[in-house]
Formats: C-alpha cells, structure tokens, sequence
C-alpha cells in the first residue's frame, strides 16, 4: 500500500513540474523574441536562463517518473538515481548557456547599445506575473526536485525585478551600460548556483557521503543501541540525495541468539531511518571478548 501512496506522490510531481515545464518553455520562447526586439542583453540572458531550466524542468519531469519505478533486473537499486541525470544535463547546458552570454555582454560594457527600455519594461512585468505564478504552483512540493524548481522560479521573480528596475532607471536616464552590467549579473549569479548544484550532483554520483551525515555520527546513533560492542566498516552513500544507502559491520555480545540478532538489526534500521537510510544491510558479527563494551552489551 506504501508503494501505491509513494506511485501518486510521484505523480503529483510529475504534474506539478509539468505546469511548470509548459509556462517556462511558452515564456522562454517568447523572452527570445522580445530580447531581439528590444535588443536587450539582459532580457537575452534572462531567456537563456529560462531555457536552460525548460530543458531541466522538462527531463526533472521525465525522470521524475521514471525514477518512481521499482528496482529491476537490470537496475537493482531502483531507478532513483535517473533524476541525477537530468540535474546534469542541465547544469551543462546552462554552463554553455552562460559564456555565450557573457562572450556577447562584455564587448557592450566598451560601446553599449540602444536597448528598447519601454519593452523591457513590458516584458519585465510579465515576467514577474507568470514567474511567480509558476513559483506559488510548485511552492510546497517537498521533493528535492520541486523545491530546487520553486527555487528557480523566485530565482526568475528576482531577475526580472532587476530587469523591471533597468528598463525604468534607462526609460528615464542615458544609462545605457545598465543593460550589459545587468546581464552579467545575472549571468554569474546563475553559473554560481549551477556549479553548486554541479558539486552536490557529482557527490552523489560519485558515492560520496551523503549531506549532514557522518560515519561518526552514524556510528555514535548504532552504538547507543543495547547489545551493541561495537561498530566498524560503516559506508553511507545515498541515491538521489533523499534516499541513502547503508553498509555496517556491528559486533554484539558471544551469547547473542540468532533471534537477537534480528532484533537488534531490527531495532537499528528503525534508528537510521529518521536519517534518511531507506536501505541498511547490517552484518551482525558476535565477540568471544567483548573488551571495551559496557554492561549493556551483556544485558542483551
């Protein structure tokens, strides 16, 4: 019944990131337009930004669902990791997104540009409106993928108030390097945040030790455990960022039973789960000499 619970929170997902995708794509589409006619570079890297998240919002929806899928013959562990992949299509994209902008910005610093102020104006207010919509539709999602969504469209909210400001500040001044100046901006900011997104992509691909967890902590949890000696050999990575993985060696009492044993397994895979370990295999080794234990590893 769990899975079937889980099957239609995946789903609500994928709709919700859907909406998203079809309001971004339509809106990237005509940012591109309405950069070339008001001959805005900040307008244009906008767009590009757009893009780039239609293209993540698009496969983050794909793999959304695929991800819902169960563990199979050929992938064991479940298709989880899937949503990893749309991360990094994304983040490249982006990144080639981003130096295009900037090659096209910073020669406009040395001879700005007449750029059409009153369409910006136009364009940035509609911005605001179908962004925050966007933003208040996936706002609440508890997923990783929903909350880094949400992200992006007050991300978006944020950029076009800067643009709304631009086309104002230029309708009313000559200040015609405000354009180039915004548009590079806007562009570190965005490659900044990729690359943090990159890192913590490649961290999980690369099994590396899940966030705010530490073998030592870990650890420290499974050795509060009653019958417990001690703990050795403990590796953590994680799936998706939400789900992690967990192998342990725990060494408990000589006279432990085998029905102890299963009951301490039990007991510690009720202790990692608030930690976000979904999976633990937990090998149970028994100590002629448990030295350095406390009573209660007999107690057990």
């Amino acid at each position: 019944m769990a899975h079937d619970h889980h099957h239609h929170h995946g789903y609500s997902i994928g709709s919700r990131i859907g909406v998203a995708f079809w309001l971004n794509l339509a809106f990237a589409v005509l940012e591109i337009v309405g950069g070339l006619w008001t001959n805005s570079m900040a307008v244009l890297s906008d767009a590009l930004h757009d893009f780039g998240d239609s293209i993540a919002l698009g496969l983050t929806w794909h793999f959304a669902r695929v991800s819902e899928r169960k563990g199979d013959e050929a992938f064991t562990f479940g298709y989880r990791r899937f949503s990893l992949l749309g991360a990094l299509v994304m983040s490249f994209v982006l990144f080639g997104g981003g130096f295009v902008v900037l090659f096209e910005a910073i020669p406009r610093l040395l001879s700005p540009e007449t750029a059409n102020a009153r369409g910006m104006i136009y364009l940035a207010i509609a911005g605001i409106a179908i962004n925050g919509i966007a933003a208040l539709r996936t706002h609440g999602g508890r997923s990783l993928s929903e909350r880094v969504v949400t992200w992006h469209f007050v991300e978006d909210v944020l950029g076009w108030l800067a643009v709304l400001i631009a086309g104002i500040v230029m309708s009313l001044t000559d200040i015609r390097i405000l354009d180039p100046v915004l548009s590079i901006l806007i562009t570190l900011y965005v490659l900044w945040n990729v690359g943090r997104r990159l890192k913590e992509t490649l961290v999980i691909l690369l099994q590396g030790t899940p966030e705010g967890l530490s073998v030592d902590r870990v650890e420290a949890v499974i050795r509060l455990m009653p019958g417990v000696c001690d703990v050795h050999h403990t590796h953590i990575w994680t799936q998706d960022g939400e789900r992690h993985v967990l192998t342990t060696h725990v060494v408990a009492a000589e006279e432990t039973t085998l029905g102890e044993a299963g009951e301490l397994r039990r007991g510690i895979r009720d202790r990692l789960k608030p930690l976000g370990i979904r999976h633990a295999t937990i090998e149970i080794e028994r100590e002629t000499d448990c030295s350095g234990c406390d009573d209660d590893c007999h107690s057990s």
